[in-house]
């Protein structure tokens, strides 16, 4: 599907999405038949996109860790298509060429982490860790340990019955990695991931010194993070060869493959009217799923920092389900560093004296997210050569 649709249109993907928010419970006056999207039939008043629908849609959006743009887009399709999905409804098994995605595996997965078998990112995603993890509770519940998720491991999921629920292991297994790590930078792994390469130049852009890029831009600031990063001892890579365009899976098994302690992904947005502004980051995480603490964290030192260091609006830190944080292993920040449709904001991203600033506030926080208790430095005024002569102390 590669056309959005949008409300005034008419399409059967209109009448799927209302029939799946209503079946979630999401959707009210619905007076249509609530069955599984695949054998749906549809009247023609169901196709006809409304605004009422497009209110309803952009929660269901918000809840999903995805732009509520009111929308229906490849995206949107597919997380309502996952949604539908409930845990027993089909068999889960690890199928590493077409790995099963949906509602149920994130409820297999959110069980399993409170029994203390999984401890990774909870992504609805059944994949080589969600296997293990389902084994080994087979193993302990004296079944066959195949790990696949059939009538017989539901049983021994349900006869466990009422048991008490804490934090999350994976929020404690994140912060327990960086407060171990210490508080110094040296021998610190990062991905530094510019948004764009190869033929794909992105907007053209008329700065103080004439024509630049949004592909030289985020090159340029990857560089000046770079270079700070590499000054302070860290181990650093770029995600990707400058005359290459990779999807985010090939970038995000670049940064596995590393074992990386960080991604941070840098990027620029525009939008139809000048008016958006500001800088806004984003780590993995949604209202009905884990986030990743270290990567909000992260994403909160970051925005804060630029926004204390230059004139961008500071438009706040959101979880998001994006592809790439959700396939880095690590915490990952996507940072998008202002609106290239505003003038003000090409202003402060094609001087090269804010870029500097912009990547010192990148290196200072994650400075700031190893330091945990010890940071008493007020945001905007921890600088890089107090930070240099604190990695050497």
């Amino acid at each position: 599907m590669t056309q959005v649709v949008r409300v005034g249109d008419r399409s059967p993907r209109v009448a799927e999405t209302r029939s799946t928010l209503a079946r979630l419970g999401l959707l009210s006056g619905y007076e249509g038949e609530v069955v599984d999207w695949k054998s749906q039939k549809y009247s023609e008043e169901d196709k006809f996109f409304d605004e009422d629908l497009a209110e309803y849609l952009k929660a269901f959006q918000q809840s999903r860790g995805i732009i509520p743009t009111g929308e229906i887009d490849e995206l949107t399709l597919r997380e309502l298509r996952h949604a539908s999905y409930t845990l027993g409804a089909r068999v889960l098994s690890y199928q590493p060429n077409n790995v099963l995605v949906g509602d149920d595996v994130a409820q297999l997965q959110d069980q399993l982490q409170e029994l203390g078998f999984y401890a990774h990112r909870r992504d609805g995603h059944f994949g080589e860790y969600t296997h293990q993890a389902l084994a080994s509770f087979q193993l302990n519940s004296g079944i066959q340990n195949d790990g696949i998720c059939g009538p017989e491991t539901l049983r021994a999921l349900t006869l466990l019955g009422r048991r008490i629920t804490g934090g999350s292991p994976q929020a404690i297994r994140e912060l327990e990695y960086v407060r171990a790590a210490g508080p110094r930078l040296a021998g610190k792994r990062v991905v530094i991931d510019p948004a764009l390469g190869g033929a794909n130049k992105g907007q053209v852009v008329t700065g103080r010194y004439g024509q630049i890029t949004e592909e030289e831009l985020l090159w340029d600031l990857a560089t000046r993070v770079e270079g700070r990063m590499i000054a302070a001892g860290m181990e650093t890579i770029i995600s990707r060869p400058r005359m290459d365009d990779p999807e985010a899976k090939d970038r995000a098994d670049i940064a596995n493959a590393f074992g990386a302690d960080l991604m941070i992904c840098l990027q620029c947005d525009s939008y139809q009217n000048e008016k958006a502004s500001g800088v806004a980051t984003f780590y993995f995480g949604s209202e009905i799923g884990a986030s990743s603490l270290i990567g909000e964290t992260l994403s909160g030192f970051i925005q804060r920092e630029i926004a204390a260091r230059t004139d961008l609006i500071n438009c706040g830190n959101h979880g998001r389900t994006w592809e790439l944080l959700r396939l880095t292993r690590m915490p990952t920040v996507e940072v998008v560093a202002g609106y290239l449709t505003n003038p003000g904001d090409v202003a402060i991203l094609t001087d090269p004296v804010m870029r500097d600033n912009i990547a010192e506030a990148i290196v200072v926080a994650v400075k700031r997210l190893y330091l945990l208790d010890q940071d008493d430095q007020p945001t905007g005024t921890y600088n890089f050569s107090e930070l240099l002569r604190a990695e050497l102390q």
